[in-house]
């Protein structure tokens, strides 16, 4: 199947002081996390209606594309929309009145099973994204060094490459915490309750928790929430960094040497025995602080290379350690293009290529990173 086209192209411790301070009687890793301030802002709902901010939005809104929510009404149809009705919706804002409409949940097709996104409407998308944008200048300069995921200026990559540095200074064991439906189970009044420590506007307070109450529409039927933060817009990304960095200001106070993607996290240790201790004590700390749980069949304490980290893993060889592509990622690839190529589509194979071609070059601008790149040839 026109198989130039499809070629690869590649670019090449159960003391409060924590494990790294039982392992080698002093803390490694300095933290400032207990000086971290959370001053209350004066953020207030003008800053979010504002013209500029929510022009801003809409442009980042029709550039994400995405399909319509409950509604009906499309990315396309939205300027036309906000022309006028605007007004009201911006009464209803600064009044405290705006009410979310119900998310859509979609099932996406994953290896073994289905993964639940909850698509708000455009309209709602739009007013997350302006509100995302106020409330981002406010958290995120004081989120951990450590912290990755869906962060201006920070990427997966980094946080495998810092996974690499660790483990080339001698922390050759990670504890691999996979959280529990995190998104799924995220406690309102906890995260409002950590929110309301730096903003002080009630309107945007109502808001938010509205945005999280919001039902979700099931085969035409409205389930209401009560706990969670459905992924699918704006702001459930920023939210969940808000809960989980009182997470990374633990292991910071603690010394410990981690990496966190979203509810992703690992920290790297120096010996197994140093990672079931830290492994207990932040499953104590999670359930006591945040009524989150450990996912016990995904998480683990092994060696880096027996585990993946954001679908990369690593391979010592007689100079250095590589980073390489994880097993699960291969499986899921190899799925991917199974879906695309099948023959019970019944399309054009120039449509069919097209596709293929789009997905892989996504793959490969993310798996980029690969150093041992010989698990390619069972897909080249």
């Amino acid at each position: 199947m026109a198989a130039q086209q499809l070629q690869f192209k590649w670019d090449r411790p159960s003391s409060s002081k924590g494990e790294a301070c039982g392992e080698g009687g002093k803390v490694r890793q300095v933290s400032a996390a207990s000086e971290r301030t959370e001053p209350v802002k004066t953020v207030m709902m003008e800053e979010v209606v504002r013209r500029e901010n929510r022009i801003r939005a809409l442009k980042r809104v029709c550039a994400n594309k995405g399909s319509p929510g409950v509604d009906g009404l499309t990315v396309d149809e939205l300027k036309g929309y906000l022309k006028i009705h605007w007004p009201d919706i911006r009464e209803k804002l600064l009044q405290g009145e705006y009410k979310p409409q119900p998310v859509k949940q979609v099932l996406l097709p994953k290896p073994g099973g289905t993964r639940k996104l909850g698509i708000p409407s455009v309209l709602d998308r739009f007013i997350q994204q302006a509100l995302l944008q106020v409330l981002n200048p406010v958290y995120d300069p004081t989120f951990s060094d450590y912290s990755y995921g869906f962060r201006p200026g920070r990427n997966a990559h980094q946080a495998v490459r810092q996974a690499k540095e660790y483990i080339g200074e001698g922390y050759e064991w990670v504890v691999d915490i996979d959280l529990e439906k995190c998104f799924d189970r995220i406690n309102h009044d906890i995260l409002m309750g950590r929110i309301a420590k730096r903003i002080a506007d009630k309107r945007i307070l109502r808001l938010i928790r509205l945005f999280l109450q919001a039902g979700i529409m099931v085969h035409g039927v409205v389930q209401e929430r009560y706990q969670g933060a459905p992924q699918g817009g704006p702001l459930s990304p920023l939210l969940s960094n808000i809960l989980l960095d009182e997470l990374d200001r633990e292991l910071e106070r603690r010394g410990h040497k981690f990496c966190r993607y979203a509810d992703d996290c690992n920290v790297y240790v120096r010996s197994e025995r140093a990672g079931k201790r830290v492994m207990d004590s932040v499953e104590n700390f999670l359930a006591k602080k945040l009524k989150l749980k450990i996912n016990h069949q995904k998480s683990a304490v092994a060696k880096p290379q027996e585990r993946k980290f954001l679908g990369f893993s690593f391979t010592p060889t007689s100079y250095e350690l590589k980073i390489k592509l994880s097993k699960e990622s291969l499986k899921n690839v190899k799925y991917r293009i199974k879906r695309i190529t099948r023959r019970a589509r019944r399309i054009a194979v120039a449509q069919v290529i097209e596709e293929l071609n789009t997905y892989l070059r996504g793959w490969l601008g993310y798996y980029r990173l690969i150093e041992a790149s010989y698990v390619l040839e069972e897909l080249d």
